[in-house]
């Protein structure tokens, strides 16, 4: 039995499809959110068959009544994708491109608590696709791009109109461009980790989201924090995979 996984996120769809008796994908699949989710959710599972269909993302609900499956909220599917690929873990932090979530565990991989900045772009990956722009660096390079940057700037807005303001006028005083992108990393992780501490989270701490992808971000939550950080190889599609294991359950149910 086949069974599919559709994380439909403010920037990307993603798609996992796994064989129920191994657990393991066969299919992987992602693609552009754009202006119209649902024509490109048809076009990202055009050929592609399931039995069993659950949804999540914010687009989850359209998902579900386009394709007649079930959905999950982003912290379940997060929660059981994260457990899967890492059983030792305690915790997650998602950092998606419109909003970040802190997941703490209990021993058994249930979600005990959680909390989740859902209201504004701060600390997002939307708000790094922003900045990168004003850089004229690509967001797949941005972190890179920090990484080269040397300590001791401050930014101290968390509003990506101001943040741009502040890094325009370091710019305009001579700082180095590095030096204000890592800068505005700081400022993400920072606000990343005051979430945590709120959740009361435990080592070992996943992290998940198209942001994991940053190796600046990476680099800063291992500096910063300290935690024992596992980053999934493919840590966008962590959802759609907790998504596709919630449907295993339904199916065996």
């Amino acid at each position: 039995m086949l069974v599919a996984g559709l994380d439909a996120g403010s920037r990307t769809v993603k798609l996992v499809v796994l064989d129920d008796r191994e657990r393991e994908p066969v299919i992987f699949g992602k693609t552009e959110t754009t202006y119209d989710p649902v024509s490109q959710v048809r076009r990202l599972v055009n050929g592609v068959k399931w039995d069993c269909l659950v949804a999540t993302g914010y687009g989850r609900k359209l998902v579900q009544e386009e394709f007649n499956g079930e959905a999950i909220t982003e912290i379940q599917a997060h929660a059981l994708g994260a457990r899967h690929l890492f059983p030792q873990a305690r915790s997650v932090l998602d950092v998606g491109g419109q909003d970040t979530k802190a997941i703490a565990l209990d021993a058994g991989g249930r979600v005990q608590k959680f909390e989740m900045n859902d209201r504004c772009a701060a600390g997002t990956g939307k708000f790094l696709e922003f900045m990168a722009t004003s850089f004229q660096v690509s967001v797949e390079e941005f972190g890179v791009f920090a990484l080269d940057g040397r300590p001791g700037l401050t930014i101290n807005s968390m509003c990506t109109v101001f943040a741009e303001t502040e890094a325009t006028s370091l710019m305009a005083r001579g700082h180095r461009p590095q030096d204000i992108a890592l800068a505005l990393h700081v400022s993400v992780v920072k606000r990343s980790l005051s979430m945590l501490r709120r959740t009361s989270v435990n080592d070992p701490l996943v992290f998940s989201g198209g942001v994991a992808r940053n190796a600046c971000a990476v680099s800063l939550i291992r500096e910063i924090a300290g935690y024992d950080l596992l980053v999934p190889d493919e840590p966008d599609m962590v959802g759609a995979l907790g998504a596709a294991l919630h449907g295993v359950r339904l199916c065996l149910s």
